[in-house]
């Protein structure tokens, strides 16, 4: 049985385009590796430019049946991105939004891309608002089941919200949402999630303005799965707001909340 000159063709060219696009980065990224220290502002700014561009036509180019594919690969892109510390001191991560229009276009049930999202673009980027945007355009498409333990997407929207918007309504919709989806689960990590959840939310309807709360809402930060960088930051700000962080016998780690909220 032969294949039509469709079923060939279309797969190559998708595989062309992709490919194409994707080689215009690699100067850059050589250039970048091997001469990093002497590369001007300017030339980054330009290399910038460069992967907008990119990024915009991997947005817009047919993935016929390769969206999980172009979204994997951009996801690696945006690892190189956002791990070039020494880049990212000179010229800030405000491209870290456009990496994920292509990823969760692709893809919206790429559960870890949505940490990634909130991390670069909220937390190191100061744009919660796009961060959070992504984040509602991609819910409409999962549920509490796809993908597996999707509650937490509304866990780092609820973050978001709270600690960068400093938005306690929206906060406490988001954690009773995160509740209502990890409740569908009866492992041990979804009923935790579930329970901080719920108690969050609590929080915010008794104290917008909650200490507990937000000291809570870092602690979310702490634990999940975060760069060094990350979790040092979340430390402070616990410790900013008059927590302190508990090593246990057992080796984890616990917060003592202030006497007063």
């Amino acid at each position: 049985m032969f294949l039509s000159r469709e079923a060939i063709t279309t797969p190559l060219v998708v595989c062309l385009c992709i490919t194409s696009i994707s080689l215009m980065q690699i100067p850059k990224l050589q250039k970048l590796l091997t001469t990093q220290q002497s590369i001007s502002v300017e030339t980054l700014e330009k290399d910038l430019k460069k992967e907008s561009l990119r990024l915009n036509l991997l947005q817009n180019v047919p993935s016929f049946s390769y969206k999980n594919l172009i979204a994997d690969w951009v996801y690696i892109d945006f690892l190189q991105f956002f791990g070039d510390d020494e880049a990212r001191d000179r010229t800030g991560y405000r491209l870290s939004p456009e990496y994920f229009e292509v990823i969760l276009g692709r893809d919206p049930r790429f559960l870890d891309a949505y940490l990634g999202l909130s991390v670069s673009s909220s937390l190191y980027g100061g744009m919660p608002e796009k961060s959070i945007a992504l984040m509602d355009k991609g819910l409409k498409s999962l549920s509490p089941q796809l993908p597996k333990k999707s509650y937490y997407i509304w866990r780092y929207k609820g973050t978001d919200e709270l600690l960068f918007l400093g938005n306690a309504q929206a906060a406490q919709t988001s954690f009773l949402k995160a509740a209502e989806w990890a409740n569908t689960y009866t492992d041990a990590e979804s009923k935790q999630a579930a329970f901080s959840s719920q108690k969050t939310a609590e929080f915010l309807s008794k104290n917008p303005d909650s200490k507990s709360a937000r000291i809570s809402t870092w602690m979310m930060v702490l634990n999940n799965k975060v760069d060094q960088k990350t979790r040092k930051r979340a430390i402070r700000e616990i410790e900013a707001l008059g927590g302190e962080i508990v090593t246990n016998p057992n080796g984890t780690s616990s917060i003592k909340l202030p006497e007063k909220d």
